[in-house]
């Protein structure tokens, strides 16, 4: 994996959003997607509350769209495990998203309900390549 920019946060115990960019995720393979401005809202979004950076390719390529929300340090210690959404093509999930990280993340705060939908286990193989 290659990880490209990245935003600090403001708290070094932060969650890190890990959003897949440079393959199919951020190509017009995905039709009605403004990838640029979902990366840029994120970003807006989760200032000071969470790290978000991007990949070149999460290798998930089925769930295209791919959004990983990895626990800060107290939501590991807590059991949270990172959370893979996929197909995160719809605007008003960034939303969701930002509000379950700036409540915790995993961990330390159920995400909302609606997050039910994007959620997927990938690959072990996959799963490995994220720290």
């Amino acid at each position: 994996m290659n990880r490209r920019a990245d935003t600090p946060a403001t708290a070094p115990d932060a969650c890190t959003v890990t959003v897949c960019r440079g393959c199919c995720c951020g190509t017009p393979k995905i039709p009605g997607l403004d990838h640029a401005a979902q990366l840029a809202q994120l970003r807006r979004r989760l200032d000071g509350a969470a790290r978000v950076r991007t990949s070149d390719c999460l290798d998930a390529c089925d769930y295209a769209n791919v959004i990983v929300v990895q626990p800060s340090p107290a939501g590991r210690r807590a059991g949270g495990r990172p959370v893979w959404l996929g197909l995160v093509n719809q605007a008003e999930a960034t939303g969701d998203i930002d509000a379950w990280v700036r409540a915790g993340g995993p961990g330390l705060a159920d995400p909302p309900a609606v997050l039910d939908l994007y959620t997927f286990s990938p690959a072990r193989r996959v799963r490995q390549t994220l720290p």
